[in-house]
């Protein structure tokens, strides 16, 4: 009984995988860079502080506006 067998194929087809999952992960590694570099060209990261106040005043205003409809509907109720 003759068997063969084909590690070495497989093996191959394993390290070309390897490859390519090298090249693509260098590939989006120099895209992110290159994102990177762009946006500070650009002048993107010029007041980043800015964004939070933003969103922390905006969360504020939601948080203030829902407690004064909450405190509407209670006096409104007790009205009744």
């Amino acid at each position: 009984m003759n068997v063969r067998c084909n590690a070495g194929s497989s093996g191959q087809r394993g390290m070309e995988f390897t490859w390519i999952a090298i090249l693509a992960s260098l590939c989006m590694g120099i895209g992110a860079a290159l994102v990177f570099v762009f946006a500070v060209k650009k002048d993107y990261f010029r007041n980043v502080e800015d964004a939070k106040y933003h969103v922390f005043w905006s969360d504020l205003e939601e948080l203030v506006d829902s407690e004064e409809q909450e405190n509407g509907k209670e006096s409104s109720e007790s009205r009744h």
